[in-house]
């Protein structure tokens, strides 16, 4: 346990009050503890635990974050259980309106929140590389959930973003994210449809410089990925621009980057693979083909 605690004060200490993962047990890098996880939404540790383990059982971490000024209050969400109920704020307040910092920008989340809070924060790396090729470009941000993206473009200089996802209630949340950061001067639409009929719409109002693809793995009724994520990555062509960026996120733990990069070889040769993203130095993988995967991708002249 002390392991823990001391990875956890280092992560602690290099978040510099923005968000960021204590602990990243599910990348295997601590035996015994694979089950554990936990993610710092300043002043808030939501502690998740992937197996039938109570908050006794890493009691020393939990004594350790109570002695740190910093921690006001600690979520505990035991994931091996489907039952929102058993969620518990072992200590301390929530913030009624909980706003967290990232490269310092804003985003509006919710610890409290069973599945995800508002933020994906292994998504660190990609959110800054899209900060830093947004300048002057038209952007299209497919499944933009709460439209972190989209806050990352428009704080780089895009000229447009388009948002595009099925839950009005996110992208509700996205304008939030854009109103606290002085965003509502950029051109930035929502689109809250269904992608896979949407096609034509998007067209209309590309073509776009920078594509953001970052799909959940598996979504009955939405989006699975073993069948739909190709149907993406055909409609490329049409919707970019010669020379354009596009940002391609896979998240199955079961899927190589092979599951990306062969479909994108066989159907869509006209975009090189120009790199790859990781998830941040404060999720450790043993394995990195079973975390999440990001490429950077270029349409050729």
């Amino acid at each position: 346990m002390q392991s823990v605690i001391d990875w956890v004060e280092q992560q602690l200490a290099q978040a510099q009050g923005e968000v960021r993962r204590l602990f990243h047990g599910r990348g295997g890098r601590f035996p015994g503890f694979e089950w554990l996880v936990v993610d710092w939404l300043p002043p808030v540790a939501v502690i998740r635990a992937y197996q039938p383990e109570s908050p006794e059982s890493i009691q020393p971490l939990l004594d350790w974050l109570r002695s740190q000024a910093q921690v006001e209050a600690v979520v505990w969400q035991p994931r091996s259980r489907k039952d929102e109920a058993s969620l518990q704020v072992l200590w301390g307040n929530i913030p009624e309106q909980h706003v967290v910092t990232e490269a310092g920008l804003k985003y509006g989340v919710n610890s409290l929140a069973w599945q995800n809070s508002g933020l994906f924060l292994d998504m660190r790396p990609g959110r800054a590389w899209v900060r830093e090729h947004a300048k002057g470009v038209r952007v299209l941000n497919l499944f933009a959930y709460t439209c972190a993206f989209s806050v990352a473009a428009a704080a780089g200089g895009a000229a447009s973003v388009v948002n595009v996802d099925m839950s009005s209630r996110s992208l509700s949340r996205g304008r939030d994210n854009h109103r606290l950061n002085d965003l509502d001067g950029v051109d930035v639409r929502y689109l809250a449809v269904n992608l896979l009929k949407s096609w034509g719409k998007l067209r209309k109002l590309g073509p776009y410089d920078l594509m953001i693809v970052d799909p959940p793995s598996f979504q009955p009724g939405s989006f699975v990925a073993e069948k739909d994520y190709l149907k993406v990555l055909k409609r490329l062509p049409e919707l970019t621009s010669p020379g354009a960026h596009v940002l391609l996120c896979h998240n199955d733990p079961l899927e190589t980057r092979n599951f990306v990069e062969s479909m994108m070889t066989e159907q869509v040769p006209a975009f090189s693979l120009k790199g790859y993203l990781g998830a941040g130095e404060d999720f450790p993988d043993m394995d990195e083909s079973g975390g999440l995967k990001v490429f950077v991708y270029e349409r050729q002249e």
